[in-house]
This record gives structure tokens, sequence and C-alpha cells, in this order.
């Protein structure tokens, strides 16, 4: 199976929301970090890929039409490449708001996985991950300045790199229209989905650390 969506925006910039609304388009099953935490036959493609093998993209998304949030969002520019009829959807949001919920979860999360009771397979996926794109993606991911420099370079080079016509960058507080405008599907007759506050996030965890 060829990916038809890959999301390049970094986590937190509404990928479980946009997740959500690419099923509702008929664009699921859609890949992201849920789906490595909740399928163990995941892990062992995204730890090759963090040891810089050479893998089969098409292997690694079998199944999926559609892909957003990290780990994917690490690797658009390869996808881009190993499906060239893939159409990227960029996901933003003001960079004030998104380093305060990435602040208060993903990076919350990295400062303190190692000291809670996470399952095995769950406290592999995160040593993989840490050890890898969040290494790869920032120098110091609890420095908000540094931080945000890594956004906005992520930003720019997927602007720079993805031709305009197969790029539409997205804000999820726009809803469906520019989306499936883009996608050339018609507008649901459902609310856009707007999911994975703060609370749900800590949810897949046992709840916040304090």
């Amino acid at each position: 199976m060829s990916l038809k969506v890959i999301g390049s925006g970094f986590g937190r910039t509404g990928t479980m929301s946009m997740k959500e609304a690419l099923g509702v388009l008929g664009l699921g099953p859609c890949h992201h970090m849920l789906e490595v935490m909740e399928n163990p036959t995941q892990l062992p493609y995204w730890k090759a890929i963090a040891a810089a093998e050479q893998v089969n993209w098409s292997e690694v998304f079998e199944g999926y039409n559609s892909q957003v949030d990290w780990p994917g969002a690490h690797v658009w520019h390869q996808t881009s490449i190993a499906f060239p009829d893939a159409r990227v959807i960029h996901t933003e949001r003001p960079e004030d708001a998104w380093w305060d919920s990435f602040n208060g979860t993903i990076g919350k999360f990295f400062t303190t996985y190692t000291d809670l009771e996470l399952p095995p397979h769950i406290a592999d996926v995160a040593d993989t991950m840490s050890g890898w794109f969040l290494n790869q993606a920032f120098e110091d991911f609890t420095d908000r300045d540094s931080v945000i420099a890594a956004y906005r370079l992520n930003n720019q080079k997927v602007r720079n790199t993805i031709p305009a016509d197969r790029l539409l960058v997205f804000n999820v507080a726009d809803g469906w229209d520019p989306l499936c405008r883009f996608l050339e599907l018609p507008v649901p007759d459902t609310v856009f989905p707007h999911r994975h506050p703060k609370k749900e996030f800590w949810e897949h965890f046992g709840g916040e650390p304090a």
C-alpha cells in the first residue's frame, strides 16, 4: 500500500485531530505515534530507521493510507520521495501555543519517562524515540528558544522542499474547508474533530506526573 497523505508537522500541531479527520475522509487507517505504541510489530521498523538502516517504506506503512505525527513526521522528506504521488499536509500552530503544548506533554514525558511505571513495550518505544528523532530534531528539547528555532526550521524546510501544488500548510482550527479543497473531497456533514488535549495525552501513560 502506498501512502496517499504524508504529515510533516511536528507533534502537538493537531496531529491527533488530523488522524481522526483523515479517517472521516476515507483516508485511514492513519499512522501516528499511537500506532507504534499500540502495535508492537511496528517498533522494529522504527528501530531500524533510527539506526540509519535501509527500510522498505511500503512495508513500514503497510496497511496505512496516511501518516501524521512523529515518528513519521521526522522522515517526511524520505517518504515524500518514496511515495511521489502522496500529498503533503504540514500542520502548524502559533509558536507560543505550540511550545506550551509540547513542553507540557511530549517534552515533559521525555524528561520524566524513566521514572514512570510504563509497560515494557512503551518504555522501549520511548527509549528508541528519545535516542533518535528527539535528539536529531532538537539541540535541547527543554530550552524554549532552541525548540522554537527547530520548529521554525522544519516549517521552512517543508515549504522550501515540497512543491506548492503538492503541499497544504494547515492549522486544524481552520476546519474542513481548506483540507477538503486540497484533497478534492466533499466536506463531511460532521464537526471537524479536535482531539488530544493535555489531559488526554497523559491518560496514555497513567496520568501526568507531578
